[in-house]
This record gives C-alpha cells, structure tokens and sequence, in this order.
C-alpha cells in the first residue's frame, strides 16, 4: 500500500535543553523530512546546550528565561557557530528574547504545534499563548492544565491540545476504540516509583538521592521526586480529568511496576483497551508531533518473543495520599488544584534542600489546602499567580514552623 508523504510540519520546542524537549530533538533528527524547529526556549542553566541546539537546527529565535543568562548564550552561540565552520557567512543569528516572559512570547512563534515541555506552573502563560495564537499544542506540562485548567479549555479548541505524558497519550489512542458515550473508566498506571511496597512509616527516613532512583523513568528532579510521592500521578489525574472530561470518580489509578501498559480506558460493555510499549517518552513525543498521525519507528515495540510478566497492585493510599488528595482539590475546582501544586512544589524544594522530611512533602500540601481561602474561579493568570503566592508562602511558613520544632 502506498501510504502518501506527510508535509513538514513547523516546531517550537519549549524546555529544549531539558528532558523532553532533548529527546524531542532526537525525534527531529531522525525525521528531518517531516519535521523543521524554527524556535527553542529554555531557561538558561545551560547555555553552552541551548545554543549547540540553536545552531544545529538552523532556528529563527531563541527564548532565554533567565535573563542573566542571556551573555552567555550569546557567546556560546558564536563559538558553537565558529566550530561548525559557520562564521563565513553560513550563519544566520537568531533572534534572541530574554526575560521572565520570553517563553510565552515565543510560543506565538510561527509554526504547526508548539511543543511546551517547561517544568512547574510557569508553563501555563505559554501554553495560553499558543493556543490564543492558533498553533496546536504538544502538552507534556501538566502544571497548566493542575493550575489553570479553566482557562486552558476555554482558550483550546476542539482538537488543539494533543497531550504528550505516556498515560494520556494513553488514554487518547485508546480513546479512539469508542465513542465518548461510551466510555466507563479511566485507568491510569503507575510504576510506584522507588517506593513501592514502603509503609509510611518507613517513608520517613527516605533521602534525597533515594527519592531520585526512579526505577523505571528518566526524568528531571522534580518530576522524578513527584513520582516518588506519587504527587506526579495525582497531578495526572486532575490532567486526565481536564483533557477527557470524565468525573474524578470514573479515573482511577493502578500500579504496575513494568511500565509497559501506559493507560487503560474501560468502556460500558465491559472491555478495556490498553496502550502497551516499553518505556520510552520519544513514542509519546512522536505521537504528538505527529498527531493525528502515527511516526514510524519512533521507538521499539515489546518483544512478544521473549516471556514477560506484568504485574498489577492497588494503590496503598495510606502510605501515598497523594492522589486522593488531589482528587478532593479537583472536586472542589477553582483554583485549589493550583494551589496544590504549588504547595507540593515549594515542599519539594525543601525536601531537596534537607529541611523537610520525605512524608511532610505531601503532609505540607493537605495543610495548605486545609487552611486555603474561598479563591473562586480562575479569571486570568494574575488570579492563578495570586492564587499560587499565597500558596507558596504558606508552605514555606510550614516547613519553617516543622524545622523550629
């Protein structure tokens, strides 16, 4: 069968130098003829990345968070273009941007999809942009559908967001199977982390660097400790109810430690249809590019000649609240999931820091949701940044208050 040639499509990668936007890039690399990046943005930790990415593929902007920074990606662009051999007139500077808002004024850029692959709430303003300016959005930051939800579905339209997480992407190809009407359930799947099989009171001692062994997954400190908590999966589940509309009583989550199986979605008659392959985010990654189209050879498929076992457990609530926290603060709506992140984020970093004990990471977030006013619903960012300051400060009057003690 002849299958006819797709057009190239234009990309921006958001998070370039971080982990999904470096494999993003493999993805480029391998498929040139379907694929061109026009734009990059980054933080600006680093530099010497950004601006190797920046020459290698040929892009028309570069967007610096860290303003700071901005010296230093200049100079290691013109020392990345001087190595190639590319001071002679075959070089063309990018445009450079700089500053809190340059993300956001980059994701207009043009182009098909925007891929936002930032880390923490601080993708939301992006991902509104892109979606405002027409292009479609590869999500693999969650954070703006946890923070600002509604402001993201009232900004989309039909089809416009194409999620990039292994679980949703999941769930969007086993969507597929039915008609919306007929879907029962959402399953989600979990590795259960480094954790797995700990009571809470054997969580209390964990270390940093234990936290960051993620048995399965590649990911940033964040995400990686987010995982540990199991705060990655129960921001997924206030994900998956932004993205499919399914009451938070028809997802669930399951663990499976071989992170084969990404998702499920069970329907009304009783089958389940499941998305199965070996752990590797490019295949999500490509799936979104690409979408509504498949990539071949984004990554391999499971060996079905060799004998495997995957295993399935509930979720120990008790030792990882996590989730069922996060699904209260999604049944209350507003803007108490943003609340929720950013309470978890602010614990985090304390965590990291060695002035929070593993459990009082997600015991600090119920505190805060505890104590949160009647913030309402999100009209605009601002109201989501108002909502996540006093969030923060409150978290990090807890983690002051449990040090002193």
């Amino acid at each position: 069968m002849t299958v006819a040639k797709a057009e190239q499509r234009e990309i921006v990668l958001l998070g370039s130098t971080g982990s999904i936007g470096t494999q993003a890039i493999d993805i480029v690399r391998a498929n040139p003829d379907r694929f061109r990046v026009t734009a990059i943005g980054a933080g600006g930790a680093n530099p010497g990345l950004l601006a190797e990415q920046a020459v290698e593929l040929g892009v028309e902007a570069v967007a610096v968070a860290d303003a700071t920074a901005l010296e230093a990606v200049q100079l290691r662009l013109f020392a990345a273009a001087k190595e190639r051999q590319w001071d002679r007139g075959g070089f063309r500077m990018p445009k450079l941007i700089a500053g809190p808002n340059a993300m956001t004024e980059i994701a207009s850029w043009q182009a098909h999809t925007v891929l936002n692959g930032i880390t923490g709430s601080i993708g939301l303003a992006p991902t509104l942009a892109a979606l405002k300016a027409g292009r479609q959005v590869a999500l693999a930051n969650k954070e703006s559908l946890v923070a600002g939800g509604p402001l993201v579905r009232e900004a989309a339209a039909p089809g416009q967001l194409v999620p990039v997480d292994s679980e949703h992407s999941a769930l969007a190809q086993c969507l597929r199977s039915g008609t919306p009407e007929r879907v029962a359930k959402l399953v989600l799947t979990a590795s259960g982390g480094p954790f797995r099989g700990r009571t809470r009171d054997q969580l209390a001692e964990v270390t940093v660097d234990q936290a960051l062994a993620h048995p399965t997954w590649a990911m940033g400190p964040v995400v990686t400790i987010n995982s540990a908590t199991m705060v990655n999966k129960a921001l997924e589940v206030i994900e998956a109810h932004e993205l499919f509309r399914l009451d938070y009583d028809d997802i669930d989550v399951v663990v499976h430690p071989q992170s084969v199986i990404h998702s499920m979605v069970e329907f009304t008659d009783g089958s389940t249809i499941a998305q199965a392959s070996p752990p590797d985010m490019r295949l999500p990654i490509g799936h979104a590019l690409a979408w509504p189209d498949r990539l071949p050879g984004a990554a391999s498929p499971v060996d079905w000649t060799k004998a495997a076992d995957w295993h399935f457990e509930p979720l120990d609530a008790a030792a990882f609240p996590a989730v069922a926290l996060a699904k209260d603060a999604g049944r209350a709506g507003g803007l108490l999931p943003a609340v929720y992140n950013a309470a978890n984020e602010e614990a985090v970093a304390a965590f990291r820091d060695g002035r929070l004990a593993f459990t009082g990471i997600v015991d600090t977030v119920e505190a805060v949701l505890g104590a949160a006013p009647e913030f309402g619903r999100p009209g605009s960012v601002a109201d989501v940044l108002e909502a996540e300051k006093w969030a923060r400060s409150s978290a990090r009057r807890l983690v002051l208050d449990a040090s002193e003690r």
